[in-house]
């Protein structure tokens, strides 16, 4: 078991008296996507010993902790969210001394470890799976799943008109040890991934016993996976809709936010509370409000769950002013922080989602306007490090990485791409290895190649071509990292204090700090107080008639096209 941080929470909590301390109130979080981040033995998979050389990395970065993507021991059906093994890690990956190691070096360097757990499913794989399946009917086991008998004379007809995430019925029928078709499991998502029965004590049991092994490994806490699928409606009962399903809905699912998750997560806190150094558990939770994603974060349950909302959200400026009052309104009476997140694994990058005129939505399939996409990507970044709370990096969008849309079909893996119908299928646009150098077969992520192809002209993008260079991706994320842990008026709180603004431009203070933000193609003219702290976009913030301000301490600043400033006052 490796030593345990300790170390306080570094920001304040401007208008919250009371509010529950704890260092992820106000936490930089970095997602690495293991397979894509560094390949440490030159097999063009990105493992644990990579991550772990390049540790320093992320503790120059600035960011508080490190959430790794799945590792377990795996078949890779969709890309290591199908797990065999809870308790093992995949050898593509490494072996339980490569995390050991990994745990140990990040804490010698004030990171914390975030690993994803994955309780909704198995893998098809997992040993309770296939004995269930090789016992046939009446096994023990089937009732940690959930195997139904078909509908229609024979059973031919699924259990019921469930659809799956990633396209076609959620049900698929087993063969019996005789050979003759026998019955349906559920998956929400891939065949390979079979549903949990959470009404089965030993599912329970088990997954108590696997955060108890993490903990006792060092981690800081898990990222709960589909933390909102594990009940389903007693009777598991028809949708009644043909629509195919979406993982952001209006709508309360009869396999999806059930109220009795709730008491599952109850029980984890109270393990999660027995370690010491602050252990936590972050929800994704796909609800249809904000607000049903504020009861997985009550005090008794998780820490912090993804605003999947404000991910949603175009670059609009009246629609982000209600993101972010709705967001801090519904975490404020339970007294979690809000968080904010722009891009994941799951997600067109937010650099390719910005390059449109419009908003079409989180996964797309063209390129855009990538000069437009960076400039409000870069903005986006410093608006959402601006707000009170505890905000969320993917890997490689510090380097305004857009999404590779060039992808060649057959370099495809994403399962839900060779599906009829579902998510659109092109998640592995914003999985493309990172690069790290100017030059090589895969700059730099390893030294034979890399498991999907990066374009040829990301060496530009690398670590290496932005690292000290003025005005880079990098260095701004350097800088607004640093100064939000500097400022005292910035991170944890529950609210901002927004000022009046020219249409379609954001303007709001927190103490000592002044945020604007231009979400025009054009210049805009603003009145501001205060001396500028940061800007994310390559224009010059100007001062019209004069360099100085007036007597009130008010100056006429001019922003320049998609930027936001910060200002100290």
């Amino acid at each position: 078991m490796t030593q345990h941080l300790a170390a306080p929470s570094t920001g304040t909590s401007d208008d919250a008296p009371g509010h529950r301390s704890g260092w992820w109130q106000d936490a930089v979080i970095y997602q690495v996507y293991p397979r894509s981040f560094a390949d440490s033995n030159g097999d063009g998979m990105g493992d644990l010993e990579g991550v772990r050389s390049r540790l320093p990395y992320l503790r120059a970065l600035g960011v508080d902790a490190v959430w790794l993507s799945p590792f377990y021991a795996s078949p890779q059906a969709d890309a290591g969210y199908d797990v065999a093994d809870y308790r093992a890690i995949d050898p593509m990956f490494g072996s339980l001394l490569d995390a050991d190691a990994l745990i140990r070096d990040a804490h010698e360097l004030d990171l914390r470890i975030i690993v994803d757990v994955v309780p909704n499913h198995s893998s098809d794989q997992h040993d309770w799976f296939r004995r269930a399946v090789q016992d046939g009917p009446g096994s023990a086991l089937r009732d940690r799943y959930h195997f139904r008998p078909g509908k229609g004379p024979d059973g031919e007809l699924p259990p019921n008109d469930w659809e799956s995430i990633f396209g076609g019925p959620a049900w698929t029928r087993t063969t019996d040890p005789d050979g003759t078709p026998g019955e349906w499991y559920l998956h929400l998502f891939a065949p390979e991934q079979p549903d949990f029965n959470w009404d089965h004590p030993a599912v329970a049991d088990e997954f108590r016993s696997i955060l108890r092994f993490w903990l006792d490994m060092g981690v800081d806490g898990f990222r709960v996976d589909v933390a909102h699928g594990l009940v389903k409606a007693a009777g598991l009962p028809d949708i009644g809709s043909d629509s195919q399903l979406k993982l952001l809905g209006n709508d309360i699912m009869p396999f999806f936010d059930q109220d009795g998750v709730h008491e599952i997560y109850r029980s984890w806190r109270t393990i999660l509370d027995e370690y010491p150094g602050e252990r936590i558990a972050v929800a994704e939770a796909w609800t249809p409000t904000v607000e049903r994603t504020a009861n997985y974060v009550r005090p008794d349950e998780m820490h912090q769950a993804f605003n999947f909302q404000y991910l949603s959200t175009f670059w609009d400026a009246a629609a982000l002013r209600d993101v972010i009052d709705t967001s801090l309104a519904a975490m404020r009476p339970v007294g979690a922080p809000t968080t904010w997140v722009l891009s994941n694994h799951d997600v067109t990058r937010h650099a390719t989602r910005f390059a449109h005129p419009v908003a079409l939505g989180t996964q797309l399939r063209e390129p855009g306007d990538r000069e437009l996409g960076l400039r409000r990507a870069r903005a986006a970044t410093l608006l959402m490090l601006a707000l009170p709370g505890s905000a969320y990096v993917y890997q490689g969008e510090e380097l305004g990485l857009p999404d590779v849309t060039t992808l060649p079909d057959e370099a495809r893996q994403d399962p839900s791409y060779f599906r009829a119908a579902g998510q659109d299928g092109f998640r592995d646009g914003c999985r493309v290895p990172i690069p790290w150098t100017r030059e090589g077969c895969s700059f730099g992520f390893g030294s034979g190649g890399s498991w999907l192809p990066m374009p040829l002209d990301w060496g530009g993008l690398s670590v290496e071509a932005q690292t000290g260079v003025a005005g880079s991706s990098l260095e701004m994320y350097r800088a607004a990292i640093a100064a939000r842990r500097a400022h005292p008026g910035l991170g944890a709180g529950s609210s901002v204090d927004w000022q009046d603004a020219p249409e379609d431009v954001l303007v709001f203070a927190r103490p000592g700090f002044l945020c604007t933000v231009n979400t025009t193609g054009s210049p805009v003219r603003i009145p501001v107080r205060g001396s500028l702290l940061l800007a994310s976009g390559p224009g010059t913030v100007t001062f019209t008639d004069t360099d100085s301000p007036g007597a009130d301490g008010v100056q006429e600043a001019e922003l320049p096209a998609d930027t936001t400033v910060w200002w100290t006052v």
